[in-house]
């Protein structure tokens, strides 16, 4: 009796080892999960998400919030974390929380130039973005339309503008960079950003993607938002039309990081190479009219050359590295309103 109790326990010893190797969400060889932080409008999540499931069989699980949200979650599950890959958000917020990434070199990396990504991989661009003004034509006409950055403190469109939290947007806190950066960020481009909240009226909306669909239906005249959403709207034949502001603008890339201490970090990095990949590249210009980050991918119908837009000299440094100081700056002009 001892001895069959004695095998029996040895069989469940066994059993239970063999079920901590091969199981669940721990990142041992032949898992076939993946959970993925993003901040992508759903469209892309949904359709790029389906292709690379389709073509991998891994099972994805997206857990969807701003970007200022996912990496505060990064930051606060380090140690343990509970997802693999940060996917969508600018590049300068991701480069401000570069200690919480882990480097991957992918092999798509040499159709992609060196100023779309970390010197030291630990995150990679995947779009550039170019930001713009959106307008309703119902309720501004063509002579009344906006042209510049300067034009967003214009009486006219006071309580009028559509624009997002940069605390909680990743673009958003691009486009207040770039108008900072645009006036001078040493000299008078905090002075222009409160001109500009004074505007707002203080109306702010909760999310990038209220920005545009609000500039669509109505519920704003103009809309400081990306490219990408605005031509979506342009190409369906909505009342709309996007503007490249006079001073010049920003294409800042939204990027792709995989999470220290991921537990799927194989298929982190598979997903990587996928979205890199000039298949998914093409496809996500075709589908969804995102730029590639690509050498070998052209622009997306509707938009023209990156080369044709006026650019800012963007101190991309400055916006990741000063991150937290300029959030400062904005909720202080907000405060003091």
């Amino acid at each position: 009796m001892k001895k069959y109790f004695k095998v029996m326990m040895i069989a469940i010893v066994a059993l239970a080892l063999t079920a901590c190797s091969s199981g669940g969400n721990d990142g041992g060889e032949g898992s076939k999960t993946l959970t993925i932080y993003s901040p992508h409008p759903a469209e892309t999540i949904n359709s790029v998400v389906k292709e690379f499931e389709e073509k991998t069989g891994i099972k994805v699980e997206i857990v969807a919030a701003g970007t200022g949200e996912l990496l505060k979650r990064v930051e606060s599950e380090d140690g343990n974390a509970q997802g693999d890959v940060v996917w969508g958000g600018g590049a300068e917020s991701l480069a401000s929380y570069t200690e919480y990434f882990q480097p991957y070199q992918s092999k798509e990396l040499e159709h992609v130039d060196a100023k779309y990504y970390d010197p030291e991989y630990k995150w990679i661009g995947e779009s550039p973005l170019p930001m713009v003004m959106m307008y309703n034509t119902n309720l501004v006409s063509e002579e009344n339309a906006p042209k510049s950055w300067k034009d967003m403190t214009d009486p006219q469109f006071k309580g009028q503008i559509a624009m997002a939290d940069p605390a909680k947007s990743g673009s958003a806190y691009t486009i207040m960079a770039t108008m900072v950066q645009a006036y001078g960020k040493d000299t008078g481009g905090w002075d222009f950003i409160k001109e500009f909240y004074a505007n707002l009226d203080s109306k702010i909306v909760s999310n990038s993607s209220g920005v545009y669909k609000g500039v669509a239906d109505g519920e704003y005249a103009v809309g400081l938002t990306l490219e990408k959403e605005a031509v979506k709207y342009v190409l369906n034949g909505a009342p709309v039309k996007l503007v490249y502001p006079d001073e010049g603008t920003s294409a800042v890339p939204d990027g792709v990081a995989i999470i220290r201490g991921a537990k799927n970090l194989d298929n982190a990095q598979t997903f990587v190479d996928f979205v890199l990949s000039k298949e998914t590249q093409e496809f996500m210009s075709n589908k969804l009219s995102r730029r590639s980050i690509r050498d070998d991918v052209e622009a997306p119908e509707g938009l023209q050359p990156l080369a044709d837009i006026k650019l800012l000299e963007y101190d991309f440094d400055w916006a990741a590295e000063q991150k937290d100081a300029n959030l400062k700056a904005w909720k202080d002009i907000v405060v003091g309103q």
